[in-house]
């Protein structure tokens, strides 16, 4: 079935940005796709900032909130002050502020499973039956030996937590912003959609439109994010090379950047997503990480404990 047909077909989404940080406002161009169908939606993300934002490295545990209204282990219900114990806001919080409505922080410590079952009890307190898992960038869809992958860590887990929750909330995977986060070229996303179609698993496409990319400009207003206003340049017609992350990463304008891929999780995860696979047995987020350095592959873990000078 498409991913309209799914959406339409739905009471309420819950729209969750899965590489944590920024994620969540790109997610917003997707949510408000499935408002233009008909369906409501709430959106969230994972209580993980970027390290220039919370330079405690890793994610957080929802011990480690504070505000907002914890409805089980690994998921709460987050308003406009939800903050870490050092008082950074998480970017749900900002959003939450944006929309005037609260969001959701689902905690990826845990592991796939502790996230699904964070998924599962959100959808259930929200009245949500079904879930879109939105990755901006596509590195969601990675193989492991991209030259610019830096962050597979996080979408890892949460594509493997979408599949092994997909019984009990029905789930839409989603790319946004192709190329948009310097990770993967656009020409990788684009080679990992056709490998989503070889298997098909590809469930459809959809444009930025005019006014959700100023929205998304508003969001970015209170929501510092990089990648989703990438999709915004694109979406407004602007080509070229730009640079992000301080000139540490390129991304290639164009449509392509402009567009959202549908995919159908279960059959990703089965043959298009081999780091979801790897990480889907883990008991929690640091045996995730260990999966895949056994694969040579280096996470954001890494990187922010690195930064932080704990780690190598």
């Amino acid at each position: 079935m498409s991913a309209a047909s799914l959406i339409q077909d739905a009471g309420r989404a819950l729209v969750l940005g899965i590489g944590g940080g920024g994620d969540v406002v790109g997610s917003l161009a997707v949510a408000r796709f499935c408002e233009s169908l008909g369906t409501d939606f709430v959106l969230g993300g994972v209580a993980w900032e970027r390290f220039a934002i919370d330079p405690h490295p890793g994610p957080r545990g929802l011990d480690e909130v504070r505000g907002g209204r914890r409805i089980g282990p690994t998921a709460l219900i987050a308003d406009d002050a939800a903050t870490t114990p050092e008082g950074i806001r998480f970017a749900e919080s900002g959003m939450a502020e944006h929309l005037e409505a609260p969001t959701v922080l689902i905690d990826v410590t845990a592991g796939p499973r502790g996230a699904a079952d964070g998924i599962t009890t959100a959808a259930a307190e929200l009245s949500c039956d079904l879930a879109v898992y939105v990755d901006v960038g596509g590195d969601v869809l990675a193989h492991g030996d991209e030259k610019g992958l830096a962050s597979p860590l996080c979408d890892a887990v949460m594509l493997a937590a979408a599949a092994e929750a997909a019984d009990r909330v029905a789930p839409v995977g989603a790319v946004f912003g192709a190329g948009c986060d310097g990770e993967l070229t656009a020409g990788e996303v684009l080679d990992r959609v056709a490998d989503l179609a070889t298997h098909g698993a590809w469930t459809g496409t959809w444009g930025l439109t005019p006014p959700m990319a100023d929205e998304l400009e508003a969001a970015a207003r209170i929501v510092p994010t990089e990648a989703s206003l990438q999709a915004v340049r694109c979406a407004r017609g602007e080509t070229g090379t730009a640079e992000i992350r301080d000139g540490r990463r390129r991304v290639e304008l164009g449509p392509l950047g402009a567009l959202t891929f549908f995919f159908d999780v279960p059959g990703a995860v089965r043959d298009a997503a081999p780091l979801a696979r790897a990480v889907a047995d883990a008991a929690d987020l640091e045996a995730a990480r260990d999966a895949l350095a056994e694969l040579g592959i280096r996470t954001e873990l890494d990187y922010e404990r690195s930064r932080a000078g704990k780690g190598p």
